[in-house]
């Protein structure tokens, strides 16, 4: 399997990718997608992508870096085009934190979903940021002209209503180690209900270390197989099919091969 989103070019990580991504192969998770937040880390992004065959990337704005700007739009667009780069963004909306303003992020979510819409021949999966947001983020990207199929709710912390949601709507959706928590029984009431040809499973490193290494940082990779493996028990299905299913799913959606 691959870890589907987590941030190699983050500083937690300087000096040490090469050592990580050894780590995560040994345990069986064979490669990474490296997930853009500003026009200056997609280029980063690409560039480690470039250098290792085990990473990929994303090119887009994150709603909580959206004030970061003036963001290259151009950048955003010439990164999306490389064939390393597997996905926009990921971009969306987050309604936890008071900063950046509302209007902030939401001019980087429709210059981003119009990029998008009007990308042509870029016709990539967009992974999606939504915290506490799915009511308001959910009817902006109806109206974006985008194939709901090409969606991916990464990070998924929501409730049972938002997971049916976005199902809905037509998206995938992308679990991390908050699914293993003693308090997240409302995500695991959310896990369940989605199919099994919808889901993902990724770390966001270095956030959101799995139990039983929660208080451990950076987390890494690796630890994309210890939630995995939850997922699988928690849904009552064998290690071998779920596992099969994710990498069928992270292939066809990011098109990325040879993940088994």
């Amino acid at each position: 399997m691959i870890d589907t989103h987590c941030h190699l070019t983050f500083d937690n990580f300087r000096g040490r990718v090469d050592e990580i991504l050894a780590g995560a192969e040994a345990v069986g998770v064979t490669g990474a997608i490296t997930v853009s937040t500003t026009s200056e880390s997609a280029v980063r992004c690409l560039a480690m992508a470039n250098e290792r065959k085990a990473v990929w990337c994303t090119s887009g704005v994150h709603p909580l870096h959206s004030h970061e700007g003036p963001h290259d739009w151009d950048v955003i667009r010439k990164v999306a085009a490389s064939p390393r780069c597997v996905a926009w963004g990921e971009l969306g909306l987050d309604n936890h934190y008071d900063e950046p303003p509302k209007d902030i992020q939401l001019k980087a979510l429709h210059t981003q979903l119009e990029l998008i819409a009007g990308a042509g021949e870029i016709n990539k999966p967009v992974v999606l940021h939504c915290r506490e947001a799915f009511g308001e983020l959910i009817p902006l990207l109806k109206g974006s002209g985008i194939d709901p199929a090409r969606f991916v709710f990464h990070c998924f912390t929501g409730s049972p209503d938002d997971m049916r949601a976005l199902l809905d709507l037509g998206a995938m959706v992308s679990i991390t180690g908050i699914v293993t928590y003693r308090n997240a029984k409302s995500i695991q009431d959310a896990v369940k209900l989605a199919p099994l040809e919808r889901i993902m499973v990724e770390t966001d490193a270095p956030f959101l270390a799995p139990e039983p290494h929660r208080r451990e940082w950076p987390n890494e990779p690796k630890w994309s197989r210890v939630t995995a493996g939850f997922l699988a028990e928690l849904r009552g299905e064998p290690w071998d099919v779920f596992h099969n299913a994710i990498n069928r799913n992270t292939e066809r959606f990011y098109g990325i091969p040879n993940v088994t």
